[in-house]
């Protein structure tokens, strides 16, 4: 009897051992079919295509074409690029630590880093680079000046530059230096014991500068939080990880990911001692909230610990692994979906699943599925990004503010009104005079912003399906008189939208003088969704029963 289940055993293993291996020679000769008509194809292109062509660039483009077929997360990284993955990661490059931006044929410096390179050499807000040592730069693009200030830390570059104001070209011998750009660019005191933290990234950094962050604000009587995760982006998982760490006890999950590879099975865990279990939390979160962004507020969420508030997050729940290829080359490879301790996947869009035209669609509400949270079981829901417990709109932006900030008008009025006002008020105090807005208006004058409102194209549509359908001539009088009554609204959009072009205006400004934290902090003078986040946390009853799910 034994040797006859010994014998059935071993037919039984021979044959998953036979099927486990013909799926493996199936797999691995499919693959190697393939590369060999790739390595071929690729042999023969070069030979014989009539024209010359870059083996490199060809290579690339085809790799990102495939690649661009999976989803836009997986990359292939050449060693030209290396730098620019480390600087994402790290948040750390050698340079002179400016930002800028395309004008006509020129690159503008737009903003320097407070404390590096550029701000030390005194180059300014609206300083055009005419030549880069020596060189003349005209109709260069962005990427090819900023290959040119990128370099060594250390070395030094000489530009020339034209300053609004100046009437001669100036030299500026700038240092490079190892620029590192702050995840926490900004913290403070926003209300009577309210402390505020804004995150802007996640690299190596993120966390110890929220630690940083919060424990001197503790040290300034801060009694509840507001961690700010609007337009975050995300970045690595670990840092996430470490910032749910603070506010949840040891031990509680934080995130799992489940990948086709057992080895990206992984559950994350709070493995410290929190830094403070018991402080009211807020988290804002935003349509630009993605990644590890919706690992930390869904995580929070989850486990009952804060409340999030704002609008919907961006919905990116896959998790990325950085592969090494030959060549000092990277693949940034999709390996995993994250889920948060409810066991809900966040991710928005199905890359698995294409129609016939390629399109990538949203998850189906028929496949949406009710989960509960860790403690108070209140329901959360996958598929979609992070839903705020409480949904906070941001005013749209009008049409003119728009098409003045896509013109540049904004940054060219500031540059101006820089050259004739030496000083101003503090960011938290600087308000736009009712002159300065007049002196805005007649700045634009004589500048070109047109733009179409949402209502003229949807009269624009009408005035072509009506002709279409040959009703036109019959509504021809009432088309007239609509499209002249929105001509003479639209005539009166710097009136109209005037509070909103003014803090937009006041943000431009302050930056000049008090670079990006004096931005932040003008900024949230008048933020809706901060003041809500404030009334909340005031609010002991309503902040509890809200956590408990019993706030109707």
């Amino acid at each position: 009897m034994k040797n006859r289940i010994s014998k059935i055993v071993l037919i039984v293993s021979i044959a998953i051992s036979s099927v486990v291996s013909v799926g493996f020679v199936d797999s691995y000769f499919e693959v190697s079919k393939n590369l060999d008509i790739f390595a071929t194809l690729f042999r023969e292109l070069n030979i014989y295509y009539v024209d010359d062509s870059d083996p490199g660039k060809l290579m690339k483009t085809g790799i990102d074409a495939m690649l661009k077929s999976l989803d836009p997360y997986t990359n292939y990284i050449p060693e030209s690029n290396i730098e620019d993955y480390k600087m994402m990661t790290t948040g750390q490059y050698g340079g002179i630590g400016a930002l800028i931006q395309k004008q006509g044929d020129y690159v503008i410096i737009s903003e320097p880093y407070e404390g590096f390179g550029a701000f030390k050499a005194g180059l300014i807000a609206g300083d055009k680079i005419l030549e880069v040592d020596g060189k003349s730069v005209k109709g260069k693009s962005t990427t090819d000046i900023r290959e040119f200030l990128l370099g060594q830390p250390g070395s030094t570059i000489e530009l020339k530059i034209e300053r609004p104001g100046t009437p001669e070209p100036l030299l500026k011998k700038v240092t490079r230096e190892e620029v590192k750009i702050k995840d926490v660019p900004y913290f403070g005191m926003v209300a009577d014991s309210v402390g505020y933290i804004k995150l802007t990234g996640f690299t190596e950094t993120a966390s110890a500068e929220v630690k940083e962050a919060f424990n001197k604000l503790k040290e300034e009587n801060m009694q509840s939080l507001v961690l700010d995760l609007r337009g975050n982006g995300g970045g690595l998982l670990k840092e996430a990880v470490s910032i749910v760490n603070f506010f949840v006890p040891k031990g509680a999950d934080i995130v799992n990911t489940k990948g086709k590879i057992k080895d990206w099975d992984k559950s994350y865990v709070a493995t410290l001692n929190p830094l403070d279990m018991d402080i009211p939390v807020v988290v804002l979160i935003d349509g630009g909230s993605a990644s590890a962004s919706e690992i930390v507020s869904g995580s929070l969420q989850d486990n009952d610990r804060a409340i999030v508030m704002g609008t919907q997050s961006f919905g990116k729940g896959l998790v990325q692994s950085v592969r090494p290829l030959s060549y000092n080359s990277k693949l940034k490879v999709t390996v995993a979906k994250y889920y948060t301790p409810s066991g809900r996947c966040i991710q928005k869009l199905d890359y698995s699943h294409r129609d016939d035209e390629g399109k990538v669609n949203e998850i189906a509400d028929s496949l949406i599925t009710e989960f509960k949270t860790v403690h108070n079981k209140r329901p959360v829901f996958d598929g979609k990004g992070i839903s705020p417990d409480i949904e906070v709109d941001r005013e749209p932006i009008s049409d003119i503010s728009v098409s003045l900030l896509t013109k540049s008008l904004f940054f060219n009025f500031a540059t101006e009104y820089r050259l004739k006002h030496e000083t101003i008020a503090p960011a938290k105090e600087f308000e736009l005079s009712a002159e300065d807005y007049k002196s805005f208006v007649e700045f634009l004058s004589d500048k070109d912003y047109a733009y179409t409102t949402e209502s003229e194209d949807l009269l624009a549509s009408l005035e072509k399906t009506t002709k279409e359908e040959k009703y036109f001539e019959d509504v021809k009088i009432e088309y007239e008189q609509l499209k002249e009554k929105l001509s003479l609204h639209k005539g009166d959009d710097l009136n109209t939208f005037k509070e909103e072009i003014s803090k937009i205006l006041e943000t431009e400004i302050v930056g000049r003088y008090y670079y990006q934290k004096g931005q932040i902090e003008i900024s949230l003078k008048k933020d809706a969704t901060l003041n809500e986040a404030i009334k909340t946390l005031g609010d002991k009853d309503l902040y509890n029963s809200i956590l408990a799910g019993t706030n109707k």
